[in-house]
């Protein structure tokens, strides 16, 4: 197999890339933007979004089919429906999050954001936890290390190395080995 054909199978089997085909594009997160914000009509993600309304539906029945939201039968109106959240929709919100935040501190204007999260208990401003790395410090991008998953495909196994499976298995010899001396 070819080199292109491998990286477009491991692209393929991304759960990154699967996530895109979700959510990928401006209009399924401001969609979502809405549904986090309480809306659940189609006029009214059509109002809020300003999209079109063939956009909207496939968006939606995308979304539906996907399993991040369902259509429920709305009684006092025949034939239409509401579009709710599902669990899987809802375990979005941190990732919706955490690019609002990025959103925020890179292209807000001088003003401020839009739109701000208040803990609705507390009545203060969500507070965006800072990554850290094992040892405590803000995680940087330099302190990652990418390896090959459980499920990668052969081309990542290649790329990245033999994976985490591989690297667990090491540490615990490495650990076997330790306790052996002592």
């Amino acid at each position: 197999m070819s080199s292109v054909k491998q990286s477009r199978l491991a692209n393929k089997e991304c759960s990154m890339a699967r996530a895109m085909e979700v959510v990928g594009d401006r209009w399924s997160i401001l969609i979502l933007r809405e549904a986090f914000y309480g809306v659940k009509r189609f006029d009214e993600f059509e109002y809020y979004v300003g999209i079109a309304p063939n956009i909207l539906s496939t968006r939606l029945r995308k979304f539906v089919d996907a399993g991040v939201m369902t259509r429920v039968p709305l009684p006092e109106h025949a034939g239409r429906y509401e579009y709710v959240l599902t669990e899987k929709g809802r375990d979005f919100f941190p990732a919706y999050l955490a690019l609002k935040k990025w959103g925020d501190d890179w292209l807000a204007e001088p003003a401020g954001p839009q739109v701000v999260f208040r803990d609705r208990i507390a009545g203060r401003p969500i507070e965006y936890p800072e990554l850290r790395t094992t040892g405590g410090k803000p995680l940087r991008l330099e302190d990652v290390e990418v390896m090959a998953g459980s499920g990668a495909v052969q081309f990542n196994r290649k790329r990245f190395g033999g994976g985490a499976a591989d690297r667990d298995a090491a540490d615990a010899r490495a650990t076997v080995k330790r306790g052996k001396r002592k």
